[in-house]
This record gives C-alpha cells, structure tokens and sequence, in this order.
C-alpha cells in the first residue's frame, strides 16, 4: 500500500518546542518557625531530599540550604507546573518524608511561602546568599530576612497573614 505523505507538509504539522527557564527563588518555614531542622546532618539530609523532589517534578535544583527553621531553594521552574503545584509538592512530600522517615510526627511547614523571580545575572548571588544562610541569621532574624525580601521584590504583605 502507498501513502501520499509529503515529509515537508509532515514538518508543518510537527508540535512546536515549549521552552523556557524561568528561576525561582523560593523560601518557607516551618509552622511557628519551630527549629525542627536545628541539627546539621537532619538540615543536610532534608535539604538533599528538597532538592531531590525538585528532580522528581522536573525542576532543577540550584541550590537548597537553610537553617533550623526555614528553607531557601533555588531551582527553574519546570514549564508544565505553577510555582504554587510545584511549591505544594515539595512541602508534601518532604513532610511525609520528614514526619514518617526521619520520626518527626508532628512537623509542617508554614501554610505560605515567599517565591522570588531571578534573573540569570543575579544567580550567583542567590547561590550564595543561600550558601551563607547558617552565617547570615547569626545577625538577621528570619522575620527580618523574609521581610526584606518581600520589600526588595516590590511585595504588598499585611504582617497579621505573613506568619503562621
């Protein structure tokens, strides 16, 4: 049987790509900013595991870190998820791994969450502001850090609905 198929008129009909890379800067606490996450190697592992869920959903991790009560996360934002599906899934699974793996019953993360549009020449920077985290809140509270952050990126925020 012959077929008619023009390979030229075949291109035409081809899906175009979807591409992008968009990077976000990412930052939540845990519920009260309990420090659930003061030891190191516990900080450590949580933060490989963040970032390991970010591959799962196609994300690339950039850089993770944080200290005892909040999390930093850089990573591109996969082109098929929002950033509040991806955020969403990263606190699910990490807290089911938290609550169940490392035998932290009674760990959450905060109900919100700060993301940050980055732009490509501020990457480095970002990696390293994260890198510095345990360093930096040696002189700066997170409530000041997550504040100015909101300030920086030109946010509106009512004080009363940022902690939980």
């Amino acid at each position: 049987m012959e077929t008619n198929i023009n390979p030229e008129r075949v291109a035409e009909r081809q899906m175009p790509q979807s591409l992008s890379n968009i990077l976000v800067h990412i930052v939540f606490s845990t519920k009260n900013r309990e420090p659930f996450l003061s030891a190191a190697e516990l900080r450590a592992d949580a933060q490989a595991y963040l970032g390991g869920v970010l591959r799962t959903l196609k994300s690339e991790p950039i850089k993770t870190g944080g200290v005892a009560d909040h999390v930093h996360l850089l990573a591109a934002l996969p082109r098929t998820l929002t950033v509040a599906d991806l955020v969403k899934e990263v606190k699910r699974a990490s807290t089911h791994w938290l609550q169940h793996d490392k035998g932290l019953p009674h760990f959450h993360w905060q109900a919100g969450y700060g993301a940050f549009s980055v732009g490509l020449s501020e990457k480095s920077r970002i990696v390293n502001y994260i890198s510095s985290q345990v360093e930096h809140h040696q002189n700066v509270s997170f409530r000041d850090e997550y504040k100015g952050l909101l300030l920086e990126h030109g946010i509106e925020f009512d004080e009363q609905y940022v902690w939980d």
